[in-house]
């Protein structure tokens, strides 16, 4: 079974194992990584973080769990330029260092492991985290506290001051989009660090996890057209002009495929 297989057979288990489907989705970028040793030794973190929690219900626990994760140095990766591993989910237990997501990730298995309720909320641009029935939501980051005012200035910091919060950015999200979006942050950071094979492995997992929107095939069209694979290309122009509602862009999209429908085949 390879990592692909492997990752996917993991969100068909029911409950999904969502924490060893992201350490397969690492796997696919490292072939020496074995996902089972990291579970193995995933344990010890959970001792560590269990004994500083305090004496309280279960859903008054995933606040200080987030908290002592803070104490044992699991930090928001601030370096810059960002490089994949902050997303790599080895890498981070590693380094203690990595995107919110990446610190959900753990977050939630801990939680898990512990019978703490805690779900993930797919908040653009930072991911965020939720006790059931809570009326606020918890970033994986810090442990914060944030109720609708501190979401919506979250959402100008990282979307711009046009952005306008949307009951949909508070809905809590199921495995599958939780690690469609992984491979989208990944995508992005592969692309980043000029490494497109690697690029393409996450943008061809993105397209398997759920439905595709149109960033998803442009992303993996210029992926193409970087590895000079224009018949691919097209590929996802088509696709992605078959989504796209806006004018000008439909013009812009009909002009590249007409210019890779023109580029002969090679033989």
């Amino acid at each position: 079974m390879t990592p692909r297989q492997a990752c996917l057979a993991c969100l068909d288990r029911e409950p999904p194992a969502l924490f060893e489907a992201a350490l397969w989705v690492a796997a696919e970028h490292d072939e020496s990584l074995v996902p089972q040793q990291v579970l193995r030794d995933f344990s010890g973190l959970t001792q560590q973080v269990s004994c500083g929690l305090p004496h309280l219900p279960a859903n008054e626990l995933a606040q200080p769990l987030l908290r002592r994760l803070g104490e044992l140095d699991f930090h928001e990766d601030d370096s810059s330029p960002l490089l994949p591993r902050s997303a790599l989910l080895d890498q981070v237990l590693l380094r203690r260092r990595g995107q919110p997501l990446s610190l959900a990730l753990i977050a939630l298995e801990l939680a898990q492991r512990l019978q703490i309720p805690l779900q993930g909320v797919n908040f653009p641009g930072h991911f965020l985290l939720r006790v059931p029935g809570a009326d606020h939501l918890l970033d994986p980051s810090s442990g914060r506290r944030l109720y609708t005012r501190d979401c919506r200035e979250l959402l100008l910091r990282t979307l711009g001051p046009k952005a306008e919060l949307q009951a949909s950015h508070l809905q809590s999200c199921n495995p599958r989009q939780m690690l469609q979006r992984l491979s989208r942050n990944l995508r992005s950071l592969h692309t980043q660090a000029q490494e497109p094979l690697a690029a393409l492995k996450d943008a061809e997992r993105v397209l398997l996890l759920g439905q595709p929107n149109l960033v998803d095939h442009l992303a993996r069209a210029d992926i193409y057209r970087q590895l000079e694979c224009p018949q691919a290309e097209r590929y996802d122009v088509e696709h992605a002009l078959l989504l796209c509602d806006d004018t000008a862009q439909r013009l812009l999209l009909s002009e590249r495929l007409r210019q890779l429908r023109a580029t002969p085949e090679l033989h």
